[in-house]
């Protein structure tokens, strides 16, 4: 999708519940729309400083937080980094496939695999609040 067309989109996502998307945050939003994988937070602290020399890490784990609180990034835990997530204007399923050669990260919303999943914690008692799902490996890209 055209990154103008998100940040329009998360703009109106953050009227609609009346969060503000600041120039800051639009800017972090921005980087990670130009990204295929996932990005570490002092990757992008680092890009942010070519057009805001002060910000510090809390910066960028301010605008991190408030993206992943509003949905607008995927946090991936087993890597440490971040991705945007162009399915921000709904609730849906996130399963991950990142590829461990080139970082790339392919996001799935497979319905049949979260309802099997919260039927097997359901038998367990357990009642799943949120998931992401990461599966590790090679992309058709780098499989041969």
């Amino acid at each position: 999708m055209n990154v103008e067309l998100l940040i329009n989109k998360a703009k109106q996502v953050c009227d609609n519940r009346g969060a503000r998307f600041t120039p800051i945050r639009e800017k972090v939003f921005r980087l990670l729309a130009s990204k295929q994988g996932g990005v570490g937070a002092y990757d992008l602290l680092e890009e942010l400083k070519v057009t805001e020399a002060a910000a510090k890490p809390a910066t960028i784990y301010r605008a991190l937080d408030f993206l992943a609180e509003l949905g607008f990034i995927h946090k991936i835990e087993s890597t440490n980094s971040f991705m945007l997530c162009q399915h921000f204007d709904h609730i849906h399923p996130v399963q991950l496939l990142i590829c461990d050669t080139c970082g790339n990260v392919e996001e799935l919303h497979s319905s049949v695999i979260s309802h099997e999943l919260n039927n097997l914690a359901a038998e367990q008692g357990f009642i799943v609040s949120a998931q992401t799902i990461e599966a590790h490996g090679k992309c058709e890209k780098c499989k041969d």
